[in-house]
C-alpha cells in the first residue's frame, strides 16, 4: 500500500515556526510579564521586545508538543486571555519581520499564518501599504509614496540600486529585502531589560546648579514611578553628564538597599552629582540610569517608625495612581513645578 504524498500547504504552514505576540497598546507592565511567563512552557527561545511584544521561535519543539505552529499561537492566545485577561495577538511566519507585520493584521481569532512560499508571502504583503512595512520609518515611506511607490509589492519590485538610490544603501537594501519576505536575524533569548534610564537635554549649556539639580530631579521621579510600575527596584545607580565639549562624565554609586522610591534614588543622585564638585562646568545633557534592577517582590521592605517616611511613602502611592489616571506630571515635586514630565 503507497503512502500519501505529503501536502505541500501543510508543510509550508510548518515551516513558519516564528511567533509574534503583541499585547494591547497601554498593557500594564505587570501584565506584559504576565503574557512572558505565558510562554514559558511552550519554548525556551523568547526574545523580549518591549514595550508589549515578544519573539518565540518554535523550530526545536514541534515534535516536543507534537502541535502546529498554528496550533500553539492559539494555546498561548487562550492561556493568555485566562490567565492575565490580556487578549495578545499572533503572527506565525518564517522569520521576525514577516511574523511581525502579521501580528499587526491578525485574523477574525487574533491570529494570521504566512505559510512558507514566495507564493503566500507575496500574497500577504505586496497589497499592503508601504507604511505597514516592518521597520520603516515616516520619512522613508513619504519618499517612496513621492515616487510612487504606495505598497510592499512596488517596493518589492523595483531594481535594488533604485532602493537603494531612494532610502540609502543600507537602509534600501534591508527595507526591500522585507519587501520581498525576507529577513535573516535570528530569534535570541532575552529578558525584560535590567536596567532603565532617562535623559533631559538643556536648551543650552548649563552653568546653574540647581538646575542641573532639578534636571536630575525629574528624571529620578520618571525613573521612580516607572519601576513602580514595572514592579521592580533598583540596586545601582549611574549619573552621566554631556559636557560643552560633548565628552561623557559618568559616576556610578550602588544603593544602600532595592528600592523604587523617588527619595531613595533623589538622594543617591544629588550624592553623585555634588561628589563631582563641578565649578563652571557647562553641561548640554543629563542622563540618570537605574542599574542591576530585581523583581520587586525580593526586595524586603524594612519597617520603618518614621511616621513621616511612612506618610511619604503612601502618598507616593496615590501620585502614582494620579498620574496614570490623569496622565504623567499630574502631580509632582513643586521644585519641578513648570517643567514636563514625560
Amino acid at each position: 500500500m503507497s503512502t500519501p504524498a505529503p501536502d505541500p500547504r501543510e508543510d509550508a504552514a510548518l515551516r513558519a515556526t516564528v511567533l509574534h505576540l503583541r499585547v494591547p497598546p497601554g498593557t500594564p507592565e505587570p501584565l506584559y510579564r504576565a503574557v512572558l511567563e505565558v510562554l514559558d512552557p511552550i519554548s525556551p527561545v523568547v526574545q523580549v521586545v518591549p514595550p508589549g511584544a515578544a519573539l518565540v521561535d518554535l523550530a526545536g519543539v514541534l515534535r516536543l508538543h507534537r502541535r502546529t505552529p498554528y496550533e500553539l499561537a492559539e494555546i498561548i492566545r487562550v492561556r493568555a486571555l485566562a490567565l492575565t485577561g490580556v487578549d495578545v495577538h499572533v503572527g506565525v511566519a518564517s522569520n521576525w519581520a514577516l511574523a511581525a507585520t502579521a501580528s499587526a493584521r491578525p485574523g477574525p481569532r487574533g491570529i494570521r499564518l504566512v505559510p512558507d512560499t514566495p507564493e503566500a508571502v507575496a500574497a500577504f504583503l505586496h497589497p499592503l501599504p508601504i507604511d505597514a512595512l516592518y521597520g520603516i520609518g515616516r520619512r522613508q515611506a513619504a519618499t517612496l509614496r513621492d515616487y510612487g511607490i504606495h505598497c510592499i509589492g512596488l517596493l518589492a519590485g523595483v531594481p535594488a540600486l533604485t532602493a537603494q538610490r531612494l532610502l540609502g544603501g543600507r537602509d534600501g537594501r534591508l527595507l526591500q529585502h522585507r519587501a520581498r519576505g525576507e529577513d535573516h536575524r535570528r530569534v535570541t533569548p532575552t529578558d525584560l531589560p535590567r536596567s532603565t534610564s532617562e535623559s533631559r537635554r538643556f536648551d543650552r549649556d548649563e552653568l546653574d546648579g540647581d538646575r542641573i539639580r532639578a534636571a536630575i530631579l525629574e528624571t529620578v521621579v520618571v525613573i521612580g514611578a516607572r519601576l513602580r510600575e514595572r514592579e521592580q527596584a533598583a540596586t545601582g545607580l549611574q549619573v552621566q553628564l554631556r559636557m560643552a565639549d560633548r565628552s561623557l562624565l559618568t559616576r556610578a554609586r550602588k544603593l544602600p538597599a532595592a528600592t523604587a522610591h523617588d527619595a531613595d534614588l533623589r538622594e543617591c543622585a544629588y550624592r553623585i552629582f555634588n561628589g563631582l564638585h563641578l565649578e563652571r562646568a557647562r553641561i548640554r545633557a543629563v542622563t540618570v540610569r537605574a542599574e542591576q534592577l530585581v523583581d520587586a517582590d525580593r526586595v524586603a521592605e524594612q519597617i520603618s517608625l518614621d511616621r513621616s517616611e511612612e506618610n511619604v511613602r503612601r502618598a507616593e502611592t496615590a501620585i502614582d495612581r494620579a498620574n496614570r489616571r490623569f496622565g504623567p506630571g499630574t502631580v509632582r515635586p513643586a521644585a519641578l513645578a513648570g517643567r514636563r514630565i514625560a
